[in-house]
């Protein structure tokens, strides 16, 4: 299988060759790793148990839903610093989510985008349990607001 990567916005317009409809940005999903759910400050979440890389989001990722395939167990609250400014921003992402079965998690999440290119952090207000993992659902807001541009 191909693997291919961009640093685009991927939109869509449906094939319209008129430029009527309005364009929609494309839906990903990036695995995630928290080796600790109780970790008690701002701690990076990585990409997975053998990349111990740290997870980054892209300026204006909204997370749509959290895939939870290993639970722990208890809540965390997933916050964001900023790669370039430093700034931490707690339960940005999400407030008090589940992490004690797997399954889909949509309740907790702020749908919020994130304002610059970002860590994904588990934050000081978790009560959350051993390792969890998964996959993040999110998409990038269209800058263009679904305009088609030239």
């Amino acid at each position: 299988m191909a693997v291919s990567t961009t640093q685009s916005i991927w939109r869509s317009g449906g094939g319209d060759q008129t430029r009527t409809a309005v364009c929609g940005s494309g839906v990903m999903a990036a695995q995630f790793y928290i080796a600790d759910a109780s970790a008690a400050t701002a701690t990076n979440v990585t990409v997975s148990s053998t990349n111990s890389s740290a997870l980054v989001l892209p300026a204006g990722a909204v997370i749509t839903e959290v895939i939870i395939n290993d639970a722990g167990a208890g809540t965390v609250d997933l916050g964001t610093t900023g790669v370039n400014s430093g700034t931490a921003s707690g339960a940005a992402i999400a407030n008090g989510i589940s992490v004690a079965s797997t399954g889909i998690v949509t309740s907790g999440l702020t749908f919020a985008a994130t304002t610059e290119l970002s860590y994904l952090t588990v934050t000081i207000d978790t009560s959350g349990a051993g390792t969890v993992g998964g996959y993040l659902r999110y998409f990038v807001v269209d800058p263009y607001a679904g305009l088609q541009n030239v």
